[in-house]
Parts: C-alpha cells; structure tokens; sequence
C-alpha cells in the first residue's frame, strides 16, 4: 500500500513518517502543497501512483483562528474539500482529521459520530465546513474526529507543561474542561489501518471518533505530565472563567469511540502509555 500525505512537518504528519513501517508513503508539506492555492493541492492527488490519501493538514490556531477565519476556513474547509473531489474523481480512499471542536461542548456525556454539532468558534465551524466537503464529494472516505493532540514534536501541552514546569513551583491550570487527550503516533496507526480497510471495504465509509482514553481535565493531565517526568511543579485547579481566552473552549471534549472499535477493530488508545513514550523520546522521563 502507498499513501499519499498532506502534512509534513506537523503532529500527526511526523508521527505518519515515524510509523510507516512497510507502507510507502509519498509526503507533501507545505512548500509543495500550500493549502491556500486548493487547485495546486489537489494536482498532487490527480498525478499520484498512492492507493489512498491522508490529509493531516489543519490550521489549528484556535484564538488566531477567530480574527483570521476566512484563512482557517481556506485551509480547514476549502481545500480539503478541493482534494476530497479530487480523490474522488479517481476512486482514492481519504482519511480526513478532524476535531472534537465541531460539538458544542455542553454536558457530560461522550458525543456519539451522529451527535448534532455546534462549534463555538471559528477553528471548529472551518473544520465542519471541511467535514461537510469531504462527505459532498462523494468519495470513500473517513472522517476522524480526534481531541487534544500531543507527541514530542510541534507545539502541544506536554510540551508547554515541561517547560513551565521547570521555570516554576506552582501552576494554576483549567479544570472544568474535560478531554481524551491523543497521542499523534495512535492517530497516525489508526488513519494507516483505516485506509487500509477501507481500500478493502468501501463500505466502511464514515464519520468516527478516535480519542485517547481515560478522559481527564487540563489539570489531572499536568499532574500527570509532572508525575511521570519528574517535575517538582504543584497544580492548583482552576476554573474557565478564570483564564479568559479570545476563542471559547468546550468544557466537554469527550467523545464515544465504539464505532471506531466495532469498524475497523481499532481500540480506544491509552493516553498514559503514549505519554512514556513521548517523554522518552524528549528525555524527559523520570528514572
């Protein structure tokens, strides 16, 4: 199998390089395929000899997002949407990232694929407008929800939590907002394995759910981070409302996995033993 990848040097464009194993990858970053210029993008699918296409490409600059939407909803929305019909065209399989971010947020309860939707922002109505592409292009295709992305590479909370961690004795972190944190190497197996399948069984196509487990607030995951790492660093809890921010947040980020399970035999990940491996390979985990 061959795949053909948007995004390079992003979270789960990394991790896709790192767990290839036997599957060839043909790998466009941004250089090549800008996705502000969606015809160019969807060039690459036209001439490509890859079996399926991944696109792992997103503008995920939620509070930016909010003052620059028309260029989130170009690269969220838009071009996706562009190679959605350009895989179509030629009977590609693709496996579509998106987010939790496309719910609202409200209640306790995990939010089923068929949920209604209701972002609050301007991140999450780009990335519907990017699921509601993929499906209108009529292709075989997966779109995959996933929630607070981590690894050893890019920008994430792991990351920023080391950091200040180390700078400070005391932090004072989010937690009424309740997620499944996700490592980038358990989304890039599973968008490998999903296409896999699906160049078997197009009938799997679909909107499924993929998020780290067990679900945790902002605060329980730093503590963790700092337990696993090593960092004398105390966590006192704190509530949204206390830490305004220029897009609104979910306060509830969980979401229900079974289908996921049940299609494609791919089980919820544990976010615990994804993060021993990320703090490995950081160097930072406690001995």
């Amino acid at each position: 199998m061959k795949l053909l990848v948007f995004g390079e040097s992003g979270q789960v464009g990394r991790a896709l390089q790192g767990r290839a194993g036997d599957v060839a990858l043909e790998v466009r970053g941004s250089k090549e395929a800008d996705f502000t210029d969606p015809d160019t993008c969807a060039d690459f699918v036209v001439a490509t000899d890859a079996d399926a296409v991944i696109n792992a490409v997103a503008y995920t600059a939620v509070d930016k997002a909010e003052e620059q939407e028309d260029l989130a909803l170009m690269v969220n929305g838009t071009t996706p949407g562009i190679i959605a019909q350009a895989a179509a065209a030629r009977g590609l399989p693709m496996v579509h990232i998106s987010t939790d971010y496309v719910f609202d947020g409200a209640g306790v309860t995990p939010f089923a694929t068929d949920h209604p939707t209701g972002p609050l922002g301007a991140y999450g109505r780009t990335k519907l407008v990017g699921e509601e592409a993929v499906r209108a292009a009529g292709g075989t295709h997966a779109i995959l929800r996933t929630s607070w992305v981590v690894s050893a590479h890019g920008q994430n909370f792991v990351k920023t939590m080391l950091r200040l961690g180390s700078e400070r004795e005391r932090l004072t972190i989010v937690a009424d907002q309740i997620g499944g944190p996700t490592c980038a190497a358990h989304i890039a197996d599973a968008c490998i394995e999903i296409a896999g399948q699906l160049l078997q069984d197009a009938s799997k196509a679909g909107t499924y759910h993929f998020s780290g487990g067990p679900d945790v607030s902002w605060a329980d995951f730093a503590r963790h981070i700092f337990a696993q790492s090593g960092t004398d660093c105390d966590v006192t809890d704190m509530p949204s409302s206390d830490y305004p921010t220029p897009a609104q947040r979910p306060f509830n980020s969980r979401m229900d996995n079974k289908t996921t399970q049940t299609t494609f035999g791919i089980a919820r990940p544990d976010w615990r033993k994804g993060l021993i491996d990320i703090l490995t390979d950081l160097g930072a985990l406690k001995t």
